[in-house]
């Protein structure tokens, strides 16, 4: 089945078709860099890494660009609160924004173009538009006149009455029309400043993204993403004034995700109430705790965030953790340092092989969940079933009893694991060991642990179960979990924090 795609522009899935064949240009709303990263700023991130993952594994060649606006009303804003620089703040926030990133495993983006690096093709644009007759300058600034633009308001499929009613917009004697936006804004005294045709000024915000896309993927590219909030005015302008300026269809395919919300309320820097900065998410949860969770549900559908809900996925994943560990035990090796098919040709010819009953049903179905509109929701749904569908094989052939000693049964259960590796890898997860779990085992608390574990043995020889029982109930109360295995009872640190 061909992958399909569902675009805001014809509000319809459609199979991927590229510009160029085998080739996807993909460019992704980035965030204003004027203060430190919150949960709701990873949510693109995640989603478009994983699309692109994908994408990859199916065989095509993916450029992704994601930008940065390093100038902007709200930087000037605060870094005169701070009593600092507006590049200084920048590169601070960008900074946090990247570790951000890498903690998540978010790793895919091929070029991070800051808006600042940009002037002279936004100028170029910006003249261009004015030349064609689609914008006008008014005392330093230049606006784009929506009014000589027939198809304003197609991507959020509204006509521009619509729009201007139910949108914020700054009201000046300088427009011609309310609904008229800003390319270039002249710039007051103190304010960062670059010279051009119409008086010193910065960047309009949508311009920005016209400029840096265009230049990095063409003035016709494949996909263009971000958040639903950003359909109007953000890409609303976006499209209308590159359409105006190349002539040419700007994106092909829209695609929105859903918002995340904490609270009931969209998580939104201008309300403090629901922001979570990812520095303290981080010092809390595990990175597949946090991607898990925004990968838990289809990317067009809204996500809730809360403790309890991160909660809920980190006991989930404990699944994995303990089938990672019954790897270790029965094949020596670590599940994250297996090899796994590097393209779905390649997947699907070891899926061809010797495997575990249902595994192969399981992957189909993965891969055809991203087929349809990556459909990660769904395609997680699959990964759990494919824990216990190897499982359950190990159990049935008494892999355990065994203690990894070779054997067929032992070869196709490991094949079956590679195939876990393969899909896991695709959605980003189990890229790397925990950084939380069983920090302090090797220290005094193992060997505290396994005392512990001899009491309660001792005590379920005795037949004094009542004993065994309180032992293994207090222990799992501390987040130490016990797992009785024929082989003898092993045990790992999982507090829910």
């Amino acid at each position: 089945m061909p992958i399909r795609v569902y675009n805001t522009l014809t509000q319809t899935k459609e199979p991927l078709q590229t510009v160029v064949p085998g080739k996807v240009g993909m460019y992704v709303c980035g965030p204003t860099v004027y203060s430190n990263s919150h949960i709701g700023h990873m949510v693109g991130p995640v989603i478009f890494d994983t699309i692109k993952r994908f994408l990859v594994h199916s065989g095509y060649g993916v450029t992704w660009v994601v930008n940065i606006t390093d100038v902007d009303d709200k930087l000037i804003v605060q870094a005169n609160a701070e009593g600092t620089t507006v590049k200084n703040l920048a590169e601070r926030v960008t900074a946090d924004y990247l570790a951000c990133l890498d903690a998540l495993g978010v790793t895919g983006i091929d070029h991070m173009p800051r808006a600042t690096e940009h002037i002279e093709g936004i100028l170029g644009i910006t003249q261009g538009l004015i030349d064609k007759g689609f914008a006008y300058p008014s005392g330093g600034d230049v606006y784009f006149d929506v009014s000589k633009a027939a198809e304003y308001g197609k991507l959020s499929h509204r006509n521009p009455e619509e729009l201007q009613a139910g949108a914020r917009i700054e009201p000046t004697e300088k427009k011609k029309h309310p609904g008229d936006f800003a390319l270039w804004k002249a710039s007051k005294p103190g304010e960062p400043a670059w010279e051009s045709p119409w008086g010193p000024g910065r960047p309009g915000w949508h311009i920005e993204c016209s400029a840096m896309s265009m230049k990095l993927l063409g003035e016709h590219f494949d996909i263009h993403g971000g958040g639903l909030d950003l359909v109007f005015p953000h890409h609303e302008n976006e499209v209308v004034q590159s359409e105006c300026f190349s002539g040419k269809t700007f994106a092909s395919c829209w695609m929105h995700h859903g918002l995340l919300t904490n609270k009931g309320r969209k998580i939104s820097k201008s309300d403090p109430d629901t922001v979570v900065l990812m520095v303290d998410l981080l010092d809390q949860y595990e990175p597949d705790t946090i991607r898990a969770l925004l990968l838990s549900s289809h990317y067009r559908r809204p996500i809730d965030f809360s403790p309890a809900r991160l909660q809920e996925v980190e006991r989930g994943l404990r699944a994995f953790r303990s089938l990672f560990d019954r790897v270790d035990r029965l094949t020596g090796r670590s599940f994250y340092g297996l090899d796994a098919p590097a393209s779905r040709e390649d997947g699907d010819r070891h899926a061809s092989g010797d495997l575990p009953p249902d595994v192969r049903d399981h992957r189909s179905r993965f891969l055809e969940a991203m087929d349809d509109d990556f459909n990660t929701g769904g395609a997680v749904g699959e990964l759990f079933e494919l824990v216990r569908a190897l499982n359950r094989f190990a159990d049935t052939e008494h892999l355990d009893e065994r203690k990894g000693e070779p054997s067929p049964a032992l070869d196709s259960w490991t094949n079956g694991v590679i195939v876990l590796r393969e899909l896991s890898r695709l959605l980003g997860l189990f890229l790397r060991p925990p950084t939380h779990t069983e920090a302090d085992a090797g220290g005094l608390t193992g060997p505290l642990i396994e005392l512990f574990i001899e009491l309660r043995a001792q005590s379920r020889k005795d037949r004094n179960f009542a004993l065994a029982d309180q032992i293994r109930d207090r222990l799992a109360d501390l987040g130490v979990i016990l797992e009785d295995r024929r082989d003898g009872t092993g045990w790992k640190i999982e507090n829910d924090r």
